[in-house]
């Protein structure tokens, strides 16, 4: 009888770990102390020891997480690879430094931009390898929604009348540095309405008919204002959108039509100013405002087609000087549809909830306490599930695999 209960609660305890796993049926790839981690369910797996990681990016079907090796002043830029099949990391090649790499959104090839030399990787044995050249003189660059070309700017040059223009290429990964392939997409003149020495973090619209990116200025100049662009993938149509930030993810495309949501506002200090705003394709001269009146929002993220998320506080107008106040900011949902919006965290005294992501219905966010650059990670079951505290002390917001957890286990 003993026997029986005991074999009873041990089925019991296997059902409850099963449903307790299923409870986040997400993986996300995280850094903690400038190591890499991996989190599946509710498993946590170091995958790196003894290096400075930072950037890591999902292969194309969550075999592989490609990272960047540094050090304390962030100075070397050493592109590794970690394969969850076999379990360890490796570089692509013999040394290979990067100041941007990205994944193929077809397979997992692996592009990456080493000083202004784009360069993609070969295969072998099923693992990213060996290199293959792309293009010259490269700044930003981005895949195609197909995955078999790319596009590419240049930097502007001084020149003695002042800066020049910026040139936009579309290059087949093929290219092999060949002149011929490269085709002309569109120049960006620079003038006192749109100044920009460089572009970069190109998006792509969810049907592919547009790519946005940030048109950046001269250093300072840049801490103060951007211009948010959209180009035609033909290079027929180019617009500027509004003037903002350059922080990556203050703009997105909207899950299923081409609206892109972005927060417009010049100044480097988040105090007052920073306006979530949405520009429907082809950008119309009124563009529709969201932020009332004496408040800020500091992020966004897109729930469904009419509904966005955002990091929102109240403005600061008495700082003037001395040490920058923290925003203090909680989530909040905008329907911009009805014009209903309402606010979904409450986060605590001295405590800011940022960083918001959606994957698969679910939300997360990352929770810090005061000027802390460390925080956790916080996920939510759609927009009325109850919130809990899922991954401890990241040094930056996780990379989700998205669509499954993956069939690859560290």
């Amino acid at each position: 009888m003993l026997g029986r209960k005991i074999l009873f609660l041990l089925f019991c305890t296997l059902i409850f770990s099963k449903v307790a796993s299923a409870e986040v049926p997400l993986t996300a790839a995280f850094i903690r102390d400038q190591q890499l981690w991996i989190k599946q369910g509710d498993q946590e797996t170091q995958l790196t020891h003894s290096r400075y990681v930072h950037s890591p990016k999902w292969s194309y079907d969550g075999r592989f997480i490609a990272y960047i090796d540094g050090d304390e002043q962030r100075e070397k830029k050493d592109l590794f690879i970690y394969d969850l099949e076999k379990k360890e990391s490796y570089q692509p090649y013999i040394k290979v430094e990067a100041n941007d790499f990205k994944w193929s959104p077809t397979r997992n090839q692996l592009a990456y931009n080493d000083r202004g030399l784009l360069n993609v990787t070969h295969m072998e044995d099923g693992r990213p390898m060996g290199f293959e050249n792309v293009s010259l003189g490269v700044s930003g660059f981005e895949w195609f929604p197909n995955g078999k070309e790319f596009i590419v700017s240049s930097q502007s040059n001084l020149l003695p009348t002042g800066w020049g223009p910026i040139e936009l290429y579309k290059i087949p990964a093929d290219a092999n540095l060949k002149i011929d392939k490269k085709n002309h997409l569109y120049t960006i003149q620079t003038n006192d309405d749109l100044f920009a020495i460089r572009t970069d973090y190109f998006k792509w619209s969810q049907d592919g008919k547009w790519v946005s990116f940030i048109g950046i200025p001269t250093a300072s100049w840049s801490n103060d204002s951007n211009s948010l662009c959209v180009l035609s993938p033909d290079g027929k149509n180019f617009q500027e959108v509004g003037k903002m930030l350059w922080y990556k993810d203050w703009f997105k495309w909207a899950p299923s039509k081409n609206q892109l949501a972005y927060i417009s506002g010049e100044g480097r200090f988040f105090v007052e100013n920073k306006r979530t705003k949405i520009a429907e394709m082809p950008v119309a001269l009124q563009q529709k405002e969201y932020t009332p009146k004496g408040y800020v929002d500091l992020d966004l993220e897109w729930f469904s087609p009419e509904k966005v998320i955002v990091a929102r506080s109240k403005e600061n107008l008495e700082w003037k000087e001395g040490p920058v106040p923290t925003m203090f900011t909680s989530l909040y949902l905008i329907d911009i549809k009805s014009g209903e919006q309402k606010r979904m965290t409450s986060p605590g005294e001295h405590k800011r909830d940022v960083a918001p992501q959606v994957i698969n219905d679910y939300v997360t966010w990352v929770r810090h306490i005061g000027k802390e650059i460390i925080g956790d990670v916080w996920i939510r079951d759609g927009l009325k599930g109850k919130d809990q505290l899922w991954i401890k002390h990241v040094d930056d917001a996780p990379v989700f695999l998205k669509g499954t957890m993956g069939a690859t286990n560290p």
